[in-house]
């Protein structure tokens, strides 16, 4: 019997010929990012030593510029730690600045066929450029830093066979509500993307579904190399790899197909994505009092691009917040430069420097006492942007866009068709 994706890695960085669910396997930790969070006054506890300075990156994110005290620490004790143990590889305030998985992709640091691990949730993303990456606890990253080691429990597979190619204004944020609100969760397991229709996508829009991936509870994320993919990586970095195939006769707990043709934008209702995906009309003409685009899911370049084209010669309504928020200072650098910002701030939206910022309820757009919010991040359960009172729907930029505009949650093919 032939192995999945996720398993012929773990075998590969276990030492073994192969392995199967329900095994534990202790694999070699090839990149292991730290962020401000494991930084935090009350959790650090000082590292003596670091297994190789060359498999560890820094990144500030979560709350940058800082936001409180306690964040302002931790950005100077990571600095310190950065100094320390020369590590080459750190991405302060300013012009590194970035969301840790966002510059996974910028920087081309997950290389196919490898282990990624850091301690946010939607490590996975990175599962985007053929490799297993997962978030794993504080003390778990830590341990990976200091022995160049972690250990896993095997999970079965679940592959997804895209087809098809996306209607105007659907995305794959859309199929991803699609597949959350149809399959469920699908904790304890892994799940793989492929199929002739990942042909029709972008690396960009592909990462929004490794990235979701967690909201499915799924361990690891992967998807099917092509040469899109292969490419991306090699521009970016120039180390060795050697991308991972599913063998034919791999076994899967099951194999289900997403036909991107037939999709249509999708609200996800508030409190979990989780069986609570339905079509943007249910939720249409709900007054909403902020919107939201950005985070590691949806703050690329062609999220941008895509709200901006909402919004172009168009204005938000004067009751809503529309905040905007790029996953990199590269990412809003290049859509400065291709006159995106102005499209946005002109519509009256508010741009924001690259961070986790709102989608984490931390800084920069934190919901207050019963307000309604519709966002294009990652999460939507109770408290997660701020007051646990609020609502959280999750859409695509575009249905966010269209949200912002009339006030209340809308159709964005009213714009885009």
């Amino acid at each position: 019997m032939g192995m999945t994706i996720a398993e012929k890695i773990l075998a590969r960085k276990s030492g073994q010929v192969r392995v199967g669910p329900g095994d534990l396997v202790t694999v070699e930790v090839d990149t292991v990012i730290l962020f401000d969070n494991n930084f935090m006054p009350s959790i650090w506890r000082e590292i003596l030593k670091i297994k190789d300075r060359e498999r560890v990156i820094v990144v500030l994110d979560h709350r940058v510029p800082a936001a409180t005290q306690a964040s302002a620490a931790a950005h100077r004790t990571a600095r310190q730690f950065v100094e320390k143990f020369g590590i080459p590889r750190f991405h302060d305030v300013g012009y590194k600045q970035g969301i840790s998985h966002q510059l996974v992709a910028d920087h081309g640091y997950a290389l196919p066929g490898t282990v990624l691990l850091c301690s946010d949730s939607h490590t996975c993303s990175a599962g985007v450029f053929n490799c297993v990456a997962r978030g794993v606890g504080g003390p778990d990253v830590v341990y990976a830093a200091i022995k160049g080691e972690t250990w896993f429990r095997v999970g079965e597979t679940v592959r997804y066979e895209i087809e098809g190619k996306p209607p105007p204004a659907v995305t794959m944020k859309d199929a991803f509500l699609q597949i959350a609100g149809q399959y469920g969760d699908h904790a304890t397991m892994n799940v793989e993307y492929g199929g002739p229709g990942i042909a029709n996508l972008s690396i960009n829009a592909r990462k929004t579904l490794t990235t979701m991936s967690a909201e499915l509870s799924a361990e690891f994320a992967t998807f099917e190399p092509d040469e899109v993919m292969l490419e991306w990586v090699r521009a970016r970095n120039p180390a060795p790899f050697e991308p991972v195939y599913p063998d034919k006769d791999a076994k899967y707990a099951a194999v289900r197909k997403v036909d991107l043709s037939k999709l249509e934008p999708l609200v996800a209702f508030p409190d979990t994505v989780i069986g609570n995906s339905r079509p943007v009309a249910e939720a249409a003409g709900t007054a909403i009092d902020q919107a939201f685009v950005g985070s590691c899911a949806n703050g690329t370049i062609n999220d941008l691009a895509l709200a901006a084209k909402v919004l172009e010669g168009r204005r938000v309504s004067p009751k809503v917040r529309f905040i905007v928020t790029p996953a990199s200072q590269n990412i809003y650098r290049e859509a400065a430069r291709l006159g995106i910002i102005t499209k946005l701030v002109e519509a009256g939206a508010v741009v924001t420097p690259a961070t986790c910022g709102a989608c984490g309820g931390g800084h920069m757009g934190v919901l207050g006492p019963n307000e309604t919010c519709i966002t294009a991040t990652t999460r939507n359960f109770k408290g997660r942007m701020g007051d646990p009172s609020a609502r959280i729907f999750m859409g695509s930029p575009a249905t966010v866009a269209a949200s912002a505009i009339r006030g209340v949650i809308s159709d964005p093919r009213e714009f885009l068709i």
